[in-house]
């Protein structure tokens, strides 16, 4: 019997940029019982049905994106007699769905580091797994370290690295608050920076911190507990301010060719002593939600907490002043948009020296005030959309075909989607036109890393860029050899030289890694990865 562990994807390019990290957590929440788990990443190649025998247990995570292909993974699995299980968000939200469209055995909700071993455990005592294993939301404390030494290194271009879940914003278009909640839930440093040296031991010097927030407590969060005269809020928002300045502390002492990159909230670049920590933790960039360039737009994004026209560039420059580059979210399709936002939009990006940019259309995704609003006004007067499986309500458009699901979902006052579409590819074409990226690339230090910044530049576009590839197979068939052969070259160009001399701290205080603290259930690790430091006390 053999546990394989999928990511479900229609889109294989044979290299990927950041490792899926829950894939590799998973491998080290299976119990030792079950021996190493086979870990399939479609992102690079998909599954080869064959390789699933009968009584293996196959794990799949799913978000919304790619539940239609993980459901069907899931009955490949099935039909070879599997049990087959899902986890991650979706299946989270949508638990019914991965029994009727998947064909699902048992279910994984919330946290999966615990409850998966729990449910692998049941399979092989010879039980019949429960329908729903409750991960709920772990302490910081429980989360595991990813078992790297699983990875085909040749095959990203990023690792990653999770040091807190949750996010205490609330935002109309994340579901991250309420599926990972809104109280921050950090990872003891030590074990962060344990996983990080494991990571460089064996070649990986870029690093995501994948994080819900990188910047869990804002100033104005502290002003408020303390005009509040909360004490106890006070107190425990200082104490995970603090832990996050003795995390960034122990990065800056790793090799300096390292580079990390995060996601935090605008709100950051007031906060000058946390944007200078970052950069001498070589936290070179973070994704930053700006959404929306006009006051109406925050307005209807719940997040008018951000700033707009000239104090926006202002601010976005704030960060890069500090030596943090932005990689700036912004999303079209909202209510309050026109035609002329699109151009000032991208004028904006242009003008605050943001160094990346995705530009997304609108999309109610499940677990969202949106997607709730959304499906009440359906519910007035149902659309649906005829499949060769029936008809499917627009509000499950996860369950519709790629090739037929429409690009916008929910009606705009002014625009066709049609419109909204091309406007948000030019506003793609002109952010990510050669001239501009040569520009943006002046902010590396070599000319072998600018022309690294160019070709990563064009593949994030091609990747990422889902409004520009159309529907017609031939050109998506073209755009993913464009992409696939980018992401061989850019991952030559991120690969460095192991250091298996590197050594984690000997810290001051007892501390064991989170991947050596396991479950006693899970069984001790047999084959742990040969570059696992074990810290002393």
């Amino acid at each position: 019997m053999s546990v394989h562990l999928v990511n479900p994807s229609d889109n294989s390019f044979g290299t990927a940029v950041i490792t899926p990290r829950w894939l590799f957590v998973l491998a080290a929440a299976t119990p030792s019982l079950a021996g190493d788990p086979i870990l399939i990443d479609e992102s690079i190649e998909q599954i080869i049905p064959e390789s699933i025998q009968s009584g293996d247990i196959v794990g799949i995570s799913v978000h919304t994106g790619n539940a239609l292909r993980g459901y069907e993974v899931g009955r490949i699995a099935r039909e070879r007699g599997a049990w087959v299980i899902y986890g991650g968000i979706h299946a989270t939200l949508f638990p019914e769905e991965a029994f009727e469209r998947g064909e699902a055995h048992a279910e994984v909700k919330g946290d999966g580091d615990i409850a998966w071993g729990k449910a692998v455990t049941d399979i092989l005592s010879g039980a019949d797994p429960e329908k729903i294993y409750e991960g709920g939301r772990i302490g910081g404390t429980d989360f595991l370290a990813a078992r790297w030494d699983l990875m085909p290194r040749d095959k990203y271009m990023w690792a990653s690295v999770q040091t807190i879940r949750g996010c205490p914003k609330h935002c109309s278009f994340c579901s991250v608050w309420r599926t990972d909640g809104q109280q921050p839930r950090q990872r003891p440093h030590q074990s962060v920076i344990d996983e990080i040296v494991n990571l460089r031991q064996i070649g990986f010097r870029f690093i995501a911190l994948a994080d819900d927030n990188f910047y869990p407590v804002t100033l104005t969060d502290l002003r408020l507990a303390r005009e509040q005269n909360n004490e106890a809020k006070l107190a425990e928002l200082t104490a995970i301010r603090a832990e996050r300045f003795l995390l960034m502390a122990e990065l800056a002492k790793l090799p300096k060719d390292m580079v990390f990159f995060t996601q935090i909230t605008m709100e950051a670049g007031e906060d000058g002593e946390y944007l200078d920590a970052m950069r001498k933790a070589n936290i070179k960039g973070a994704l930053v939600g700006v959404e929306a360039v006009t006051p109406e737009g925050l307005k209807a994004v719940f997040k008018d907490f951000n700033y707009s026209g000239e104090a926006l560039a202002r601010q976005l420059q704030t960060f890069k002043k500090h030596g943090v580059h932005v990689l700036g979210s912004f999303i079209f399709g909202l209510p309050t948009d026109k035609p002329a936002t699109f151009d000032a939009t991208v004028e904006m990006a242009l003008k605050a020296g943001v160094t990346f940019a995705q530009f997304v259309m609108m999309t109610p995704f499940p677990g969202t005030v949106d997607f709730a609003r959304w499906e009440k006004e359906q519910a007035k007067a149902p659309e649906v959309v005829a499949t060769p499986t029936g008809d499917i309500p627009i509000t499950r458009y996860w369950l519709i075909p790629t090739a037929i699901r429409p690009k916008m979902f929910t009606p705009h006052p002014s625009m066709s989607s049609a419109e909204i579409s091309q406007r948000t590819q030019k506003v793609w074409d002109r952010f990510y036109d050669w001239t501009s990226i040569w520009q943006r690339s002046a902010c590396t230090p070599t000319l072998r890393a600018r022309v690294a910044f160019m070709f990563l530049s064009k593949l994030y576009r091609q990747m990422y860029a889902g409004t520009g590839i159309s529907t017609d197979s031939a050109r998506r068939k073209k755009s993913k050899t464009w992409a696939r052969w980018t992401a061989k070259q850019c991952r030559k160009l991120f690969a460095a030289k192991p250091m298996p001399e590197l050594q984690s701290p000997a810290w001051e205080h007892a501390f064991s890694s989170a991947n050596l603290r396991r479950p006693a259930f899970l069984g001790p690790q047999e084959n742990p990865s040969p570059f696992t430091v074990i810290t002393k006390s």
